[in-house]
């Protein structure tokens, strides 16, 4: 019976854990590069992430995509979306719950998350002027080099942390959900 009960804590365990995130298929990408939503709920928020998901193919990130010091799309084709029910809180800048772009700045040691007020556009150019504002991003040297590119939200005990994987690099950048 302890057997029986341990599996099931087990399973409901990891149920409860896989349904906290959802990816369905936005469309094919006109350039090779699938585009997905993917959903997440984090204390009590639904956060979904719309986004093109290029394969390095051989680039080199920093240098032949994403470059340094560079506003970049994070992803492919149309800007990379993010969507919040509930207001949320990267540090010190507050996002209210709403519809914003994402782009990142890569950098050698550091990224930068901007989080821009302007939406429905194409990824490029980046949109100067439109930031809500810019959040640091920590970069880590991936355990498992990613060909895609994923960009993913965890669910921690004191709020979340949103990254983005790509070759092998690993940048994130922690939030909270406004109460």
């Amino acid at each position: 019976m302890r057997r029986f009960a341990f599996a099931a804590a087990v399973a409901f365990a990891f149920a409860a854990t896989a349904g906290a995130q959802q990816t369905t298929q936005v469309h094919p990408g006109k350039g090779g590069s699938p585009h997905v939503k993917t959903q997440w709920t984090v204390d009590g928020a639904t956060i979904s992430i719309t986004y093109g998901r290029p394969f390095l193919k051989g680039r080199t990130v920093g240098k032949d995509v994403a470059p340094v010091g560079k506003e970049w799309r994070t992803g492919a084709d149309e800007a990379t979306t993010l969507e919040t029910d509930k207001a949320l809180s990267f540090g010190t800048l507050q996002v209210p719950a709403g519809t914003y772009t994402l782009y990142t700045v890569p950098g050698e040691s550091e990224w930068q998350l901007v989080i821009s007020k302007k939406t429905g556009q194409w990824g490029v150019p980046y949109p100067a002027g439109e930031d809500l504002g810019r959040v640091p991003m920590t970069v880590e040297k991936a355990s498992t080099p990613a060909e895609q590119l994923t960009v993913s939200v965890d669910d921690t005990p004191t709020g979340g942390t949103l990254s983005v994987a790509w070759g092998t690099t690993t940048a994130s950048t922690a939030f909270t959900v406004a109460k």
